[in-house]
């Protein structure tokens, strides 16, 4: 396929733009119940709960909660799938279910066990489609086209039906189609499930990427922490429908309480070391030049930097590293600290 008209681009920049005051995502007291049956009996099940939150543009934010915590039908309510039951949404400055056909021009969401690629048709004709659904101009639809072959390396299965494809391509494939007619706002859910590691790397890559040449809004939703770390800037968990959690994913591990460690190689054997702020102490054994340790501190209480300095205080160290808080840990901790009682989000109903 030809490369000619390709779209500017910062391929391997690291820069991401910084949110503007125009907002892409607004709630207020968003709500969506649902009604179940248990025998005679019915229930309301709040699957979300009094969401309220905003989103600027040029945003990278991480949506985040165990299975069931109401990610996926935001997602819908945002997408015009789904009709809240209480509260209000805007998405790209639009009403999502009133404006939904208008809505489809802005945005692009990719499910990750769901496909919006013909099964049966080439890639490139699922493509060739859906720009001819969104209205694309030849000369943009051709240029943007080439842009993504390259950039997302499909030229190999260009051509593969899409039943044909690894999952790993088949992603790729997704991730083009929903980036496609350049949409202000990208959600993407689960977007790198079952996905090898070097599959992973790609996308992560090819999105940094996309926000640093366009200022693409993106909302993540993902059980794998190791996207929200590398791709966004801002994260917001849901716990039971409700919001527990909105800020910054450093600040994320503050919040719930959690650890950082300093792993420390002594040049000598030592008993477990006690220095001001240490939480705990533990020996790994011996490893390398001398004898490692373990010290865990909270990060609200001392510095990383402090700890190092009353080790070296006490004993010779040749060698350190600072592990962050396992980001699944964190969250756990936080949903401990901020559950609702197990009856909060159900209504009985005779």
């Amino acid at each position: 396929m030809s490369a000619e008209g390709l779209l500017p681009r910062a391929r391997g920049s690291a820069e991401v733009p910084a949110a503007t005051g125009e907002t892409v995502v607004e709630t207020v007291g968003l709500t969506r119940r649902f009604t179940v049956r248990d025998g005679v009996r019915r229930r309301q099940v709040s699957a979300v709960e009094d969401l309220t939150v905003r989103i600027g543009a040029g945003e990278a934010v991480g949506y985040i909660g165990a299975n069931g915590a109401g990610k996926s039908t935001t997602i819908k309510m945002l997408a015009g799938i789904l009709v809240p039951t209480a509260g209000t949404v805007c998405t790209c400055g639009l009403r999502p279910v009133k404006d939904r056909r208008r809505l489809a021009r802005q945005i692009g969401v990719v499910f990750g066990q769901r496909s919006q690629l013909w099964w049966d048709l080439p890639v490139w004709e699922s493509l060739r489609i859906l720009a001819a659904i969104h209205a694309l101009p030849a000369t943009r639809r051709r240029a943007r086209t080439d842009e993504l072959v390259e950039r997302l390396e499909m030229a190999e299965f260009w051509s593969v039906p899409v039943r044909q494809l690894s999952l790993g391509q088949r992603m790729r494939a997704e991730i083009a189609a929903a980036l496609l007619h350049s949409p202000r706002l990208v959600i993407l859910d689960e977007p790198t499930i079952g996905l090898d590691v070097l599959s992973k790397q790609r996308l992560r890559e090819f999105l940094v990427e996309e926000r640093a040449a366009y200022g693409t809004t993106l909302l993540l939703t993902t059980h794998d922490m190791g996207d929200v770390a590398r791709l966004c800037e801002r994260v917001l968990v849901i716990d039971h429908g409700r919001l527990a959690f909105d800020g910054a994913l450093a600040g994320l591990a503050g919040a719930a309480g959690a650890d950082r460690v300093l792993v420390v190689d002594l040049a000598e054997p030592a008993a477990d070391l006690e220095v001001a702020g240490v939480v705990a102490a533990r020996h790994l054994g011996s490893e390398g030049r001398g004898l490692r340790q373990r010290l865990a501190f909270d990060p609200e209480v001392t510095t990383a930097a402090r700890v190092l300095a009353a080790v070296s205080a006490l004993v010779e160290v040749v060698d350190f590293r600072v592990e962050e808080p396992d980001i699944e840990d964190v969250v756990r901790r936080l949903y401990a600290a901020t559950r609702h009682p197990p009856d909060a989000s159900a209504v009985e109903h005779s």
